[in-house]
């Protein structure tokens, strides 16, 4: 399947898109007014004692620590959710460690390259399968069994499964994102300036610890961009030769 032009848009994605532009918006304003909602109930409304200006305190301390976050997640996550699945993404959360891997991996199984019309269907698809699968286990081995299940297994194996977690669920991501993409050279930039920035930069310069991840995702796609394999020119068309419509994927086979 390819994705074309807008001109040359199915009737049934051009209604998809008008609907997720409609949509998409009003579900992340309604979820933000909940959150704000009920964060400020709980400060102000519970007799807890927060006053404004511990709070504006408290704001001011999260943004400076991970509002760089706002930025780098959209920029980061885009060209492999695409907008509907982008729309999702934010709204249910756990991103980077449930969402992200279930796309990246329905994606490489299906064997679709991220950036395509196609990758944001199949994207969204996995998000709605992680997310039911996600409350699922979450009313089994949570609601119903829970602590009688962590207290069963021995404390050393869950310290020592606690340490692995975090590293197996980005190693996997990592492994399928290189899978997906199947580009030695965008790879291999990003490997050694992810390596530059965590090993050389931020410990000559620790103050760029929370910028870290910013730079290497900025220096990644300006390095990938200048070292790209250069296409040859189209040729030009005939006098009265029709112009192919340009199309934004290629079919994936």
């Amino acid at each position: 399947m390819s994705t074309k032009t807008s001109a040359d848009t199915p009737p049934g994605l051009a209604a998809f898109d008008r609907t997720t532009s409609i949509w998409g918006p009003i579900t992340l304003a309604l979820g933000l007014v909940i959150s704000l909602a009920a964060s400020l109930y709980a400060a102000f409304g519970s007799g807890i004692g927060i006053t404004g200006a511990e709070l504006v305190t408290a704001v001011v301390a999260v943004l400076a620590t991970f509002g760089i976050i706002a930025v780098i997640e959209p920029v980061s996550y885009f060209p492999i959710l695409g907008r509907s699945a982008m729309y999702q993404a934010f709204l249910i959360g756990n991103i980077a460690n449930k969402l992200l891997p279930a796309a990246v991996m329905a994606q490489a199984n299906l064997g679709e390259r991220p950036g395509t019309r196609r990758a944001e269907l199949i994207a969204g698809s996995a998000i709605i399968g992680a997310v039911l699968v996600h409350i699922t286990t979450l009313i089994l081995f949570v609601g119903v069994l829970g602590t009688w299940l962590v207290g069963m297994l021995p404390a050393p194996l869950v310290a020592t499964a606690r340490g692995y977690i975090l590293p197996a669920v980005f190693g996997a991501v990592v492994l399928q994102s290189v899978m997906a993409l199947k580009s030695r050279r965008t790879t291999i930039v990003a490997v050694i300036t992810a390596a530059l920035i965590v090993f050389v930069v931020v410990p000559l310069v620790p103050a760029l610890t929370y910028y870290a991840t910013a730079l290497a995702v900025i220096i990644t796609i300006a390095v990938s961009w200048v070292a790209r394999a250069k296409m040859p020119p189209a040729p030009a068309a005939s006098p009265g030769e029709a112009v192919p419509p340009m199309q934004i994927s290629e079919p994936t086979r």
